[in-house]
C-alpha cells in the first residue's frame, strides 16, 4: 500500500515539473501607477492603482488593473489580472499584423496598420507597450479620442482581438 502511495506522489511531482517547463515566460510592463484617495468618515484612505500589460512576446497579451494599499501589491494584483485576460493574436512572418484594424473602448479609438519589415513599432503611449509585449515588431498605430492610458490600452486589446487570418476567413465563409 505504501509503495503505491510513493508511486502516486512521484508521478504528481513529475507532472508538476512538466507543467513548469511548458509554462511560457511572461513579460510584465508597467503602464502607470496612480495614487488614489477615497474620502471616508474618518478621513482620506490612500491606495495605489497599477495598470500592467502582460505578454509572452509571441502573440499573447493582456491588460490588468488593480488597487492595493501599497505599490508592490497593486503591481502583483494587476499582473495576475492581466494573466486572466490574455488574448491570442495572429502575427505574420514579418512580425506585423495581418490587416488594418480599428479598436474602440470608451472614448478611445485606436487605428492599427501593418507596416513593412524594419519599420518598427510606430505608436505612442499605452498602445506601444501593448504591441511590444504582444511581440508585434512592425506596425503603425494612431490613438484618437481620449488620452486615458487604461482606455487606450484596452482599445488596443480590442483591436488585436478583431484580427483574423486568411484561413479563419475561409473557414467562416465555407471556402476550400
Amino acid at each position: 500500500m505504501s509503495s503505491d502511495l510513493k508511486k502516486i506522489n512521484k508521478v504528481r511531482k513529475n507532472s508538476r515539473r512538466a507543467q513548469n517547463i511548458q509554462e511560457p515566460k511572461f513579460v510584465e510592463r508597467l503602464i502607470k501607477i496612480s495614487r488614489v484617495s477615497k474620502v471616508t468618515k474618518g478621513g482620506k484612505k490612500l491606495s495605489f492603482r497599477a495598470i500592467v500589460v502582460v505578454g509572452d512576446e509571441n502573440g499573447q497579451v493582456g491588460v490588468g488593473v488593480a488597487k492595493a494599499d501599497d505599490v508592490v501589491n497593486a503591481f502583483k494584483k494587476a499582473k495576475t489580472d492581466g494573466r486572466k485576460n490574455l488574448i491570442k493574436l495572429p502575427i505574420t512572418k514579418s512580425l506585423s499584423i495581418p490587416h488594418n484594424v480599428l479598436g474602440t473602448f470608451g472614448a478611445s479609438n485606436v487605428i492599427m496598420r501593418p507596416s513593412i519589415e524594419g519599420s518598427g513599432v510606430i505608436a505612442g503611449g499605452a498602445v506601444r507597450i501593448v504591441l511590444e509585449v504582444a511581440g508585434v515588431k512592425n506596425v503603425i498605430a494612431k490613438q484618437l479620442g481620449s488620452d486615458s492610458l487604461l482606455n487606450n490600452a484596452r482599445a488596443a486589446i480590442c483591436a488585436l482581438e478583431n484580427l483574423t487570418t486568411k484561413s479563419q476567413v475561409k473557414k467562416k465563409r465555407n471556402l476550400d
